[in-house]
């Protein structure tokens, strides 16, 4: 039967056989439709990627407010569509392993404080110039200066000087870092021409697709640019994505055809979307986590007991059992999982009605605390708010829920001392920190401010030795966990969907979309 299903699947991959009557003979024979779909999808990478056609996504993660401009790269639509039409230095693989992007090699000195970085000639952006290390050190430049709005101002501080020494580019840091290729992974510094200075929203990138059509928060699109570099991206002729905040609009709109793949599938929805053999539910364990922020400086959460007994009040295993219907893994109020190479193991903190209830007495307190909450906020974010409440309920505290609309969440986002977000998670501990936790970083949600903390993150990324960076980076999650302002009840795996066409998948856990690049990797099969 395995054999007859190989040979079926080979046949649809090379057009002789619709996918339809595939998937008739499947059930026939007592096949799944899960392993059915996966034999399609292994024939089509067998086969080779198909050029043509206009791919589309339909997004949760768009707003009104959307820019082209990297430095103002916020959610997920802005950081997939910039994905296909911008690159970055370097690459992190499925692996979370740095891999050649613009740069095509580099090295560190012996102090790992010298980081030379080899630009690729022949690269054009797509007005017809040619990319130069000079456009590269521009546009860091541009993330890294002193009035910089951009979310990777805080990974760049490390650097003291830049020069351009022919194709090199040169970093000078001001401390020794042993990871510093993973920054230039960041997904805000998009090269551009001249850095962006001369128009930073112009979308001008050197991606596989040339910007044809950007409407903030409706659509997004492109054409395959004739001039890309490399082969192994922009298979399809036309690429689309369109905002639909709404997951049972997103759902309704794979079912339908309308689009090819979705992001952000809820997981209370992924049993009845495997009902349809023409979807496929792909999910991929993250370092991405759901949160409930409190203003560390904003009352009534700017009281550590009580937002220590918000964190005992919170049932994490429920949360995950019925929030994330197992697709991920428990929290312990820091952002660091045991996916880290430097993960230093910790108490792990359980729902105790009576130790909230001791921290709420404490914190003097009284009265109810508002929980603003929205579909947005992350997939089963209003549910969650709901199991929050009643289990806190149970430790005397009252947990009152406002559902707000996704329209406007994020807009209104900082005005809200107590609220329901999300993190995507990062490649190293000191990208996590400096992005999330650092007092002045442009992402700090929570308001956070630590002196010490703050001294021992620059301590730890000019460690060398990684025993000793461990440790301070152990001390870190204390302090986070014990006074920092997210309670961290689960890690999320990413969980996106596509329809019978799409060719070409592969797990990447380092963001939505195969790392958001689902687009340029991704084919039409005939």
């Amino acid at each position: 039967m395995i054999d007859e299903m190989g040979f079926l699947s080979e046949r649809v991959a090379k057009g002789k056989l619709s996918r339809r009557e595939f998937l008739g003979r499947a059930a026939v024979l007592g096949v799944s439709a899960a392993f059915a779909n996966n034999l399609l999808a292994t024939a089509a990478m067998a086969e080779g990627p198909v050029k043509g056609g206009l791919l589309k996504a339909g997004l949760q993660g768009g707003a009104a407010t959307d820019s082209l401009d990297p430095v103002l790269m916020t959610d997920a639509f802005q950081f997939i569509f910039s994905r296909q039409w911008g690159e970055t230095v370097v690459e992190l693989d499925a692996d979370r392993k740095v891999q050649p992007g613009l740069a095509e090699e580099w090295g560190p000195s012996k102090d790992a404080k010298v980081w030379t970085f080899k630009i690729r000639k022949g690269v054009q952006f797509h007005n017809g110039k040619e990319m130069t290390p000079a456009d590269v050190m521009a546009t860091i430049e541009r993330h890294a200066g002193p009035n910089s709005k951009s979310g990777a101002f805080p990974l760049l501080q490390g650097i003291d000087k830049m020069a351009v020494d022919g194709q090199n580019l040169v970093f000078t840091l001001k401390e020794a870092n042993a990871e510093f290729p993973f920054i230039m992974t960041a997904h805000q510094v998009v090269i551009q021409p001249s850095g962006g200075n001369d128009n930073p929203t112009a979308g001008i990138g050197t991606g596989p697709y040339k910007i044809t059509v950007h409407d903030a928060g409706v659509r997004s699109g492109g054409e395959r640019f004739g001039g890309y570099w490399r082969a192994d991206r922009g298979f399809a002729d036309q690429i689309e994505i369109v905002v639909i905040n709404d997951g049972t609009a997103r759902n309704s709109a794979l079912q339908s055809g309308q689009v090819h793949m979705i992001n952000r599938v809820d997981p209370k929805v992924v049993e009845l979307l495997k009902r349809f053999p023409a979807i496929t539910i792909r999910n991929a364990s993250s370092r991405g986590h759901y949160i409930f922020v409190c203003q560390c400086d904003t009352a009534p959460v700017d009281n550590n007991d009580l937002r220590l007994a918000l964190k005992h009040a919170i049932d994490r295993e429920e949360m995950v059992q019925k929030i994330l219907g197992g697709y991920g893994s428990v929290g312990n109020d820091t952002p660091i999982s045991k996916t880290y190479p430097l993960f230093t193991e910790m108490e792990q903190r359980k729902y105790d009605p009576d130790k909230a209830a001791f921290h709420y007495k404490k914190s003097g307190h009284s009265g109810s605390v508002l929980l603003h909450t929205s579909e947005v906020g992350f997939p089963g974010a209003v549910e969650a708010a709901q199991l929050y409440q009643a289990s806190a309920a149970k430790a005397g505290i009252t947990i009152e829920v406002k559902r707000d609309p996704g329209d406007g969440y994020w807009s209104e986002f900082d005005k809200m001392p107590f609220k329901a977000s999300y993190f995507g998670g990062r490649p190293t501990q000191d990208m996590t920190y400096s992005l999330e936790y650092q007092s002045k970083a442009p992402w700090n949600e929570s308001h956070f401010s630590n002196e010490k903390f703050d001294q021992m993150l620059v301590q730890a990324r000019g460690e060398l030795d990684a025993d000793k960076r461990k440790k301070l980076y152990a001390d870190m999650g204390q302090i986070v966990r014990d006074e920092g302002g997210n309670i961290l009840p689960m890690f999320n795996d990413f969980i996106d969907a596509t329809g019978p066409q799409v060719g070409g998948w592969t797990t990447d856990g380092n963001q939505e979309l195969m790392g958001g690049y689902a687009l340029s990797k991704c084919w039409l099969q005939a």
